[in-house]
């Protein structure tokens, strides 16, 4: 059985990252996205919202599970049983951050073996972070985001948006 995991941090998983679970599970008997804590990032979502809101995304996806771990990937890859690491590149900056962390993966485990998949053509130009700033700056990137994502990013702004108003006018 050909078991792979697809890791990332998925602050908000993009319709890129959904085409390419949709991909993957069509490669593998079996496919885990595991949402994981980035502690360089930021998040917009907390770890248990992400992780709901990817498994939603990806409820149509009978070989697809969603699941979460800290620490190295390697370590997760040998505890779940996959051998295949999924990853996705946009670019070539992509390629070269990636290929970095395959070899640092192979010295940890020589049994693991990365697969890189193309990103779409009209995704190439996404990221997680890229979206977030359009978002916050007002911009509508519904286009880019599962329905469901959408809805809880548009929450989470208003929330945010309301704690501001109320800070500037505890501030008067």
């Amino acid at each position: 059985m050909k078991v792979a995991i697809f890791p990332g941090s998925f602050d908000p998983l993009t319709l890129g990252h959904l085409d390419l679970i949709k991909r993957g599970s069509a490669l593998f008997d079996q496919l885990a996205v595991a949402v994981m804590d980035n502690a360089s990032k930021h998040p917009l979502f907390s770890l248990d919202e992400r992780v709901a809101q990817v498994k939603e995304a990806v409820s149509g996806l009978s070989n697809v599970s969603v699941i979460t771990s800290q620490g190295l990937t390697v370590d997760l890859m040998n505890k779940i049983g996959a051998d295949y690491l999924m990853r996705g590149l946009r670019n070539s900056k992509d390629f070269e951050y990636e290929r970095d962390i395959a070899a640092m993966n192979q010295f940890l485990d020589d049994q693991v073996e990365t697969v890189f998949l193309l990103a779409d053509p009209k995704y190439q130009h996404l990221s997680s972070s890229l979206l977030k700033e359009v978002t916050m700056a007002g911009g509508d990137i519904s286009a880019y985001l599962p329905a469901n994502i959408n809805a809880a990013l548009e929450k989470r702004l208003d929330e945010r948006q309301m704690r501001q108003v109320k800070k500037h006018n505890e501030n008067r």
